[in-house]
């Protein structure tokens, strides 16, 4: 059977009109989003919502860098329930640790945590050395990466999950198999969503990314504009302005990484 990447796929994609329907929105607008997302996919999205009222779901998210991962999350959140789904990126989770590390307080709670769930072949006392004394490109045991992902849940209470850079390997993907159980959500379904995007469009997500400094948004400022935009005189520059609902309208900034 022949395989389809999205590197294969021809745009634009048409023929998604719903019959009927004539009204034009403005995806950039979040109550406009909403609204058309309800008539494209209403039924399914109260499904997902009654679904959550109960149970929970982990989900892994497989894709190149800037492929949209953060963005397609923070949309359904919006759209579905964004008080029942949570999502986080372990990259930025392993970026901080070196903000955590220089922190008093901050290292004190990550080591009790570790203390109490950090199983690996590494002893405790030379994984807080090697934070201390690392840099953002080396490489992290997979049994730390896996407590971190288990510390971040922790905070967050038992809710749905969109994990963001786990697995990173082929030897992550056998830790993942199981590791709701280590969690505990024994009974909920865990699946892989792999996201394929065209190496064009994600150059010019690269090229224009932007991001909220407060509650870390995703935008594009060619690509996926928000429905407020700013000028900055001195630089002669556009700037967006974040548009969250539960945001208070702070300048986005580029995104380093």
């Amino acid at each position: 059977m022949e395989r389809k990447f999205m590197q294969d796929i021809k745009f634009p994609i048409f023929k998604t009109k719903i019959k009927g329907i004539k009204q034009k929105f403005n995806l950039s607008d979040p109550e406009e989003r909403k609204v058309y997302f309800e008539l494209k996919a209403g039924k399914e999205i109260k499904k997902l919502r009654d679904y959550l009222k109960q149970k929970t779901f982990i989900a892994y998210l497989l894709g190149k860098k800037n492929s949209g991962k953060g963005t397609y999350v923070k949309m359904f959140k919006e759209v579905v329930d964004k008080d029942r789904i949570e999502h986080f990126s372990l990259g930025d989770t392993v970026r901080n640790l070196d903000e955590v590390v220089r922190d008093k307080e901050k290292k004190k709670e990550l080591i009790l945590f570790l203390e109490k769930n950090y199983r690996g072949y590494l002893s405790l006392k030379k994984i807080i050395s090697a934070l201390e004394k690392r840099s953002t490109k080396s490489l992290l045991p997979s049994e730390l990466i896996l407590t971190l992902a288990k510390m971040e849940i922790a905070k967050r209470g038992k809710k749905a999950f969109f994990i963001d850079g786990f697995p990173r390997s082929l030897d992550q993907v056998s830790y993942s198999l199981f590791f709701r159980d280590l969690i505990d959500y024994r009974e909920d379904p865990d699946l892989f969503i792999l996201i394929d995007v065209p190496k064009a469009v994600i150059n010019e997500r690269i090229r224009w990314r932007r991001v909220c400094p407060k509650c870390q948004t995703p935008r594009n400022l060619k690509l996926l504009p928000t429905s407020k935009v700013g000028y900055d005189e001195k630089n002669k520059q556009f700037y967006l302005i974040c548009d969250n609902p539960s945001c208070e309208g702070e300048r986005m900034i580029s995104k380093e990484g």
